[in-house]
């Protein structure tokens, strides 16, 4: 039962979220939202998660320098990646980083890990049960210290927004 609730909670949501951005309450459209959303929620399998009001602040201050810190290491790895390759001679080290996660949920782990592929010059290539992140770097010498240090304050805005 915690489980259809879940979905119909998500289905909901997601509808929601679809009618905001489509801004469009035709017929046809507000079904087609109603089963992108459904189907979306099938596919995720969303967990019963507990909100907690008191909880609700930090959270929500959390997800937002989690957004910010982001974009940051999105538009200064972009302008990096751009830099290197522009360079003659394409001064790149490019190698396999192992980052734990350190998360508590594989919800948490996987953002995470998306938010690693996301910066330009990383991409995470495997993800193991035990929360090991196997991540392809360009300078994988300078990225070793600096993904680590971004994947322990990632880990930390996560779990004060998931845990």
């Amino acid at each position: 039962m915690k489980s259809r609730n879940s979905i119909i909670q998500m289905t909901l949501l997601l509808w929601w979220a679809y009618l905001a951005i489509t801004a469009n309450l035709e017929p046809a459209n507000l079904i087609a939202g109603l089963g992108a959303g459904f189907l979306i929620s099938l596919l995720i399998r969303p967990q019963n998660l507990e909100l907690s009001w008191r909880r609700l602040p930090q959270a929500l201050w959390a997800a937002l320098q989690y957004l910010f810190i982001l974009f940051w290491d999105m538009l200064k790895s972009g302008i990096t990646v751009g830099r290197l390759i522009l360079t003659p001679g394409l001064p790149i080290d490019p190698g396999i980083v192992v980052i734990d996660a350190g998360c508590q949920s594989e919800l948490s782990t996987a953002l995470s890990a998306h938010a690693m592929t996301l910066t330009p010059g990383e991409l995470v290539v495997e993800m193991t049960d035990q929360g090991q992140l196997f991540t392809h770097c360009l300078e994988a010498g300078k990225s070793a210290e600096y993904v680590a240090e971004a994947q322990k304050l990632r880990k930390d805005l996560l779990s004060k927004i998931f845990d």
